[in-house]
């Protein structure tokens, strides 16, 4: 609905109040032998024609009728008539029976007459409050120029009067104002036709103004019609610019506000447009700002995610710093670049200082980024056994409680900032959750892009644990949530999740290990147990040197960077573009983003675990306690040959099982082609993408064992 005012109805039904008189004539109501009302017949009351009279009385009668038809009216001998199809066009008829030189002079000055029939019409219709702002200021404009007008045509009248005044004279006086009315019933004419308003009725005033260059007085008119037109729309941008307010009451302004979009979706949706759609530019920017649209854009959005903080903000204003007209000296342009620059630091000191930005970041990295391990190795202590039980049966409040337990004992104590993480446990593996975010995939080498395939032809591994879909949450409040969104918090995600695992597959290898220590002081040559602990020994340095590479080769040296670039940050939007940059960096540069590379770690990752768990049960399979390994201190020494002797005893039956050799043999065959088939990808990819050079280094290292 509507919400402008309406016009009045007198203003509809009572033409001659506002001057339309010759456009809507209705006919009064018939009675028994009355004649219709016509046009045609609206005259003065007389049937003589005026070629009846002489000459000199012609022209008498004729400069009378004009002096009426110059301010819209018709008289004896000269009738308006309506042009079909054309709203608001008119035209003056002369009677035939004139003398032709008077004819001829009368003709010149009727396209005045019409031009101002047109403008005064686009006034009255322009005034109404729908047409908006803009409109408006320019048919105040016009009126004010039409009362110069009409002051005109009264002198020439009052000349009339005395006797001075000629059809020829009333000609030359009538010369100034023919160009000018002329113009504005051109820029009339298709503000009318096209319906112009806000925008489009600058650009239109301003194009005519260039158009007529050559003629420096209309030039100079339109000009200052542009100017006038131009105060109120000058007036909404200055209260975008100083304090971030769209007081737009006709939907005139360039920037739109879609109120639907709230800033908590910022925290909630993994594709909140808030900061991208919450203002935006629309179509039909006036030409004099177009340079500066995006400025003026970002200007006013600043002031508002201040302004939503509770700090009230206003930009400094002064004599110089009113907006109410755009010149030749782009002093407006200097005025909207002060406003930016002021709105831009006073919201990057606020997201800095007041909220901490770098604080929060830097717990981020310690918390989601694996910075600080000791909390981490005390959760995975205490969370074993609830990690290790599928998705269904996983308490995640337990889990919280024990993180919370974990944060409590350890150095992340002293961090306030420990409070705002929470745990969450995914419903899908990493692969999975990579395949669903398809604005992740970037334009990689072919070799290295082919695409993760769709999730109903790549099927959950049966044994999904929380060890695989565990993850930390992090709390964020606005404004923060500008630069930790739910989508920059989303590949934090991703990479703890992939750090989580490893760290998980580091903590297996090593209890494996820590079983093959069991049997250092044996003579394990020729056994199954030692070419086992060779494997193990391979499957460690592989993933360690995988979070090595992970930990200092990528998430390091980006953070440092992009710690850096935030110090010389200069608005919010580059420190949200140096952000992103680091995240994409480093989800990039961890693999997350090559999926062909991802899938061969997962298998080797997959390799090692089902390595652990089979050697944490092959191994101690065959060792046979001995009776007397209760016996105290003192029975000690006698009983160690016997011991000893019983342990080669059992390595010679395990060197026997086809069981315990066919596993390990298999495991060792499996982890060595699938780290063989790793080499040359990363070698033959070094060149593309220069990161993998420290990965292909590390895995060559572990290749070169074998």
């Amino acid at each position: 609905m509507d919400s402008t005012a309406g016009t009045p109805r007198w203003n509809l039904e009572r033409p001659f109040l506002t001057g339309r008189f010759y456009q809507e004539i209705k006919a009064p109501t018939h009675t028994t032998g009355s004649k219709p009302f016509s046009m045609d017949s609206f005259t003065r009351g007389t049937d003589n024609v005026i070629g009846s009279y002489p000459v000199s009385v012609q022209e008498l009668l004729v400069i009378d009728d004009l002096l009426s038809a110059l301010v819209g009216i018709e008289g004896r001998h000269i009738s308006i008539k309506r042009v079909r199809g054309k709203e608001g066009h008119v035209i003056f008829q002369i009677d035939p029976s004139m003398d032709l030189a008077l004819q001829e002079l009368t003709q010149r000055i009727f396209p005045l007459c019409e031009d101002f029939v047109l403008i005064c019409q686009f006034v009255e219709s322009k005034s109404h409050f729908k047409n908006g702002l803009v409109n408006h200021a320019f048919a105040a404009a016009l009126r004010a120029l039409l009362l110069d007008y009409q002051a005109m045509v009264a002198q020439l009248e009052h000349q009339f009067r005395l006797g001075r005044l000629s059809v020829q004279g009333l000609w030359f006086y009538c010369q100034p104002m023919m160009g000018s009315l002329h113009a504005l019933s051109i820029v009339v004419e298709k503000a009318s036709s096209n319906n112009f308003s806000g925008s489009a009725m600058l650009n239109l005033l301003q194009s005519q103004a260039k158009a007529m260059a050559g003629d420096n007085g209309v030039r100079s008119l339109l000009e200052k019609m542009t100017q006038c037109a131009s105060s109120a729309y000058l007036g909404i941008l200055e209260r975008w610019v100083y304090e971030g307010v769209i007081d737009d009451p006709y939907g005139e302004f360039f920037i739109a506000e879609n109120k639907s979009l709230l800033k908590e979706s910022l925290t909630q949706d993994y594709n909140a447009k808030y900061w991208q759609q919450r203002y935006s530019l629309k179509e039909g920017i006036p030409s004099f700002l177009t340079s500066v649209a995006g400025t003026i854009l970002t200007t006013g959005k600043y002031l508002n995610v201040m302004r939503e903080c509770g700090h009230n903000v206003q930009v400094p204003l002064s004599e110089n710093s009113k907006l109410t007209s755009f010149g030749s000296n782009h002093h407006y342009l200097e005025c909207i670049k002060a406003a930016y620059d002021f709105a831009s630091s006073e919201l990057l000191n606020l997201i800095k200082d007041k909220y901490d930005l770098i604080g929060k970041l830097r717990s981020l990295k310690r918390y989601l980024l694996l910075d600080q391990g000791d909390f981490l190795v005390h959760f995975m202590d205490i969370a074993r056994d609830e990690l290790a039980k599928r998705l269904e049966d996983i308490s995640v409040e337990k889990l919280q409680s024990l993180l919370d337990l974990a944060l409590r004992s350890t150095a992340a104590a002293s961090d306030p900032c420990h409070e705002n993480l929470t745990c969450c446990v995914e419903r899908t593996s990493l692969l999975k959750r990579l395949t669903a975010l398809k604005d992740l995939e970037c334009a990689y080498p072919p070799h290295l892009n082919k695409p993760i395939p769709d999730s109903d032809d790549q099927p959950e591994p049966l044994s999904i644990t929380g060890l695989e879909t565990f993850c930390l949450n992090y709390k964020v409040q606005w404004p923060l949530s500008l630069v930790i969104s739910r989508k920059a918090l989303t590949k934090y995600q991703l990479i703890f999740r992939f750090l989580f695992h490893c760290r998980h597959v580091n903590r297996q290898l090593c209890v494996a290990w820590q079983v093959h220590q069991g049997f250092r002081a044996f003579n394990t040559l020729g056994t199954p147990i030692l070419r086992s602990s060779i494997l193990c020994r391979s499957m460690l340095k592989f993933i360690n040197s995988l979070l090595h590479y992970l930990t200092f080769e990528v998430l390091e040296p980006n953070w440092h960077l992009m710690h850096d670039r935030l110090r010389t940050a200069k608005s919010i939007d580059e420190v949200i573009q140096f952000h992103d940059f680091f995240l994409q960096k480093c989800l990039k540069e961890c693999l997350l983003l090559l999926p062909q590379l991802l899938k061969k770690v997962e298998k080797l990752k997959s390799i090692c675990l089902r390595y652990a768990a089979a050697i944490q049960l092959l191994i101690p399979s065959i060792y046979v306690p001995e009776p007397d390994a209760a016996v105290g201190s003192l029975g000690l020494d006698r009983s160690k040959p016997r011991r000893s002797q019983s342990r080669n005893q059992q390595l010679n039956l395990a060197a026997e099982s086809s069981k315990i050799c066919d596993s390990i043999m298999k495991f060792e065959k499996e982890f060595n082609a699938e780290l063989q088939s790793l080499v040359p990808i990363l070698s033959n990819s070094s060149q593309a993408e220069p990161y993998l050079t420290h990965l292909a280094q590390c895995i060559l290292g572990v290749g070169s064992e074998q």
